[in-house]
């Protein structure tokens, strides 16, 4: 590292730095790209520099940031010229490797077929034209091809890895909660398993999801009472019936006081941990059943839909007691439970063991249109960022964040009405006196007596919880991950 003011001549420092090195040419592009970077001469690249010098290629902050991290190896937030050297001598030798990999035909070139096979091989499904716009991006002479100069060249400041990380970067399930853990799970390697990282991984979500949905919980017991009685003018809950949210917020405090705005959520938070982790365990047992004895890359879109739809209905199956529970809690008096197992013991007593499945079909049911309309939605996001975004793999956070969120709210507005009849057939049967209808029974009754628009009942408040659950989610999940040392790029 050079000492403050002693500026050294950039003709000098490339003559000095080219002396030893195999490919002195080579070399004397690094000299020109650290003297191009190091913009007030000083001999040193400081993350500043870097920033500016970058920005320029289309980097985010991130991924600069990760190539100070990686390069610093005397931590004191600077590159010098040796450092900067050695980050893109290993960097290089990374993607020497990749290369490779993707030539699949050892032809010394990259074209279409092979990008898209080895993208459908990480479980990103794009069409050869998609393909092809990658290809355009890199290659610079036209020819439709990618040799290594011109991959090099493209990635060398981009701090990925391996190919893995342009799927990895694409997690997204585990970050955002908006109150239905419906998501497919994410895709996980074997080192990922065996360090830590996916239990560190999921219990940042789990704690993000339960300050997200503890934050939005008045507007999920709105949503819940609405969907009950938004029909039904005459019911106790009359200011209900016309559907007005501030007054059914109103109503809901003069009943029970503010704290009622809470009531259903701590079993709405507890039911998170054995939901996830169940569906974790059930997803991993399923895609190795899938795959056999054949050892492969990432599940492809389809498979993923596949083993997420069925570890989501092992979860569900499992968990289901717990959701009859939130919704008799939300819609209960004030002083009617005590506690969740003073309900529990009520509804066992009065209504049998099988009242802790009621809406049982509908629920599993909507995880199909759930899981496969946010997965498509996901995925068709992704493949477009990817194919207009090739000079980086990293999407950012408001990519990733907008995508993730609008993938789970076209899967919600696909299974709402399943998930309306589901919390009338779990509460239908705590009413006195009152009709059992079946689940088809219920969609004819609700059509006939309030149309179409009837089965979206609630649908407004659960709209407007989406933004700040998602917000609230992000930034819990972002804290969490440092506490637990959860890295999200490696």
């Amino acid at each position: 590292m050079g000492q403050p003011g002693a500026r050294i001549p950039r003709g000098w420092r490339t003559q000095a730095r080219c002396q030893k090195d195999v490919d002195p040419e080579r070399e004397k592009q690094w000299v020109e790209l650290f003297d191009e970077l190091d913009l007030n001469s000083d001999g040193v690249i400081d993350i500043h520099e870097l920033r500016v010098g970058l920005a320029k290629r289309g980097l985010s902050r991130r991924a600069v940031d990760r190539i100070v991290k990686e390069g610093d190896s005397n931590n004191d937030g600077e590159l010098d010229f040796q450092e900067f050297r050695q980050y893109l001598r290993s960097h290089e030798e990374e993607l020497r490797l990749m290369f490779r990999s993707l030539d699949r035909n050892n032809d010394g070139e990259i074209d279409v077929s092979e990008i898209q096979q080895s993208l459908q091989t990480l479980g990103i499904a794009v069409s050869l034209k998609e393909a092809a716009t990658i290809m355009k991006s890199i290659d610079r002479d036209g020819n439709m091809t990618i040799d290594w100069d011109e991959w090099r060249d493209h990635f060398l400041f981009n701090p990925i890895h391996s190919l893995e990380d342009i799927s990895r970067y694409w997690k997204h399930s585990h970050m955002l909660d908006i109150g239905d853990n419906l998501t497919c799970p994410d895709e996980f390697s074997e080192q990922e398993k065996k360090s830590g990282f996916v239990w560190r991984q999921l219990v940042a979500g789990a704690m993000a999801g339960s300050v997200s949905r503890t934050g939005t919980a008045p507007l999920d017991r709105l949503k819940v009472f609405l969907q009950v009685h938004g029909s039904t003018p005459g019911n106790p809950a009359g200011a209900l019936g016309v559907g007005n949210m501030i007054s059914g917020l109103r109503a809901m405090v003069k009943e029970g006081g503010f704290s009622s705005l809470w009531r259903g959520n701590g079993v709405n938070v507890l039911k998170i941990a054995p939901e996830t982790a169940i569906k974790f365990w059930a997803y991993e047992q399923i895609k190795r059943w899938m795959r056999g004895s054949k050892e492969r890359g990432p599940l492809r879109v389809h498979e993923r839909f596949v083993a997420g739809s069925l570890a989501g209905a092992t979860a569900q199956t499992a968990i289901y007691p717990m959701e009859v529970l939130k919704t008799r809690l939300t819609l209960g008096k004030t002083g009617q439970y005590t506690s969740v197992l003073d309900c529990a013991r009520q509804i066992l007593h009065r209504e049998g063991i099988m009242a802790f499945y009621k809406g049982y079909v509908p629920n599993i049911i909507g995880i199909i249109p759930y899981a496969g309309i946010d997965l498509a939605v996901y995925e068709t996001m992704k493949n477009a960022w990817l194919a207009r975004h090739t000079d980086s793999a990293d999407p950012g956070v408001f990519v990733l964040v907008g995508c993730g969120t609008m993938s789970s709210t076209c899967g919600q507005l696909a299974s709402y009405p399943l998930a309306l009849v589901r919390t009338r057939m779990q509460a239908q049967a705590s009413v006195k006196g009152g009709p059992q209808l079946s689940m088809l029974g219920l969609f004819q009754n609700i059509v006939t007596q309030e149309g179409v628009a009837g089965l979206y009942r609630g649908i407004a408040p659960n709209f407007l919880k989406v933004i700040p659950a998602v917000s609230i989610s992000y930034v819990v999940y972002e804290h969490m991950r440092k506490v637990l040392g959860v890295e999200r790029y490696r």
